[in-house]
């Protein structure tokens, strides 16, 4: 980001919204292969152009990697089954399309989240691993800092626990002052500013806002401020 930003001139922001994840349009694209409202290939890549698609990875990956991957970024409670299932499924036909890939999941997951389809947390995963998502998003977190202005504002906007915590925990670490041993007769006043101040508590979405965009349900807004030293 900093180096993009950078070749067009810009090198202080007076605010940075991430909102992070997959966009409306890209699901409701199917050639993208993000959902399986519709089928389409099952390619999952925020960049078409550039990559391992997630079909390629899916009919590669070992057993052992598709449920670690499923287990960690979808935090799927039968990743090993699902991990089970398509490789078997594989084993009698390549996987290509966003279809395949959730009817032989629907069959893998034994209990239904209310609202929510079977395949949802392991299309999440795999969206999550082909893109390297948290990667990104641990690297974007300290560079929107650096180019922030003094009272500059940072928001984030997270829509699962995964990427939340990365942010939570960056927005924490940043707003406390440098950690010293006990006993060190240092005033609190004298220890340096910490980069950021955060400002409120996490906004989540009311029952209005998800009525009228039920894709807003599990967003959660964080906000933060450069602090002037």
């Amino acid at each position: 980001m900093t180096r993009e930003l950078a070749s067009r001139g810009v090198t202080r922001l007076a605010g940075v919204l991430l909102d992070l994840g997959v966009s409306s349009p890209q699901l409701d694209e199917p050639g993208r292969g993000f959902s399986f409202a519709n089928d389409g290939p099952l390619d999952m890549r925020m960049d078409p152009t550039r990559g391992e698609s997630a079909a390629d990875w899916v009919n590669r990956a070992t057993e052992e990697e598709l449920r670690e991957v499923i287990s960690t970024y979808g935090e799927e409670r039968f990743a090993k089954q699902v991990a089970g299932a398509i490789v078997a499924a594989r084993g009698r036909e390549p996987f290509r399309t966003t279809r395949q890939l959730a009817e032989v999941v629907g069959l893998a997951v034994r209990t239904r989240e209310p609202g929510k389809h079977p395949a949802t947390r392991t299309f999440q995963a795999l969206r999550i691993h082909v893109n390297q998502e948290l990667a990104e998003l641990e690297m974007t977190l300290p560079q929107a800092v650096d180019l922030l202005e003094p009272g500059g504002i940072l928001a984030v906007i997270s829509f699962h626990s995964l990427e939340d915590r990365i942010v939570k925990h960056f927005l924490r670490d940043q707003s406390t002052s440098d950690r010293l041993p006990k006993g060190l007769p240092v005033r609190a006043s004298e220890l340096p500013e910490p980069r950021l101040h955060l400002v409120g508590r996490a906004i989540r979405p009311s029952d209005a806002e998800v009525a009228a965009n039920p894709r807003a349900r599990s967003a959660t807004l964080r906000v933060a401020e450069r602090s002037p030293a």
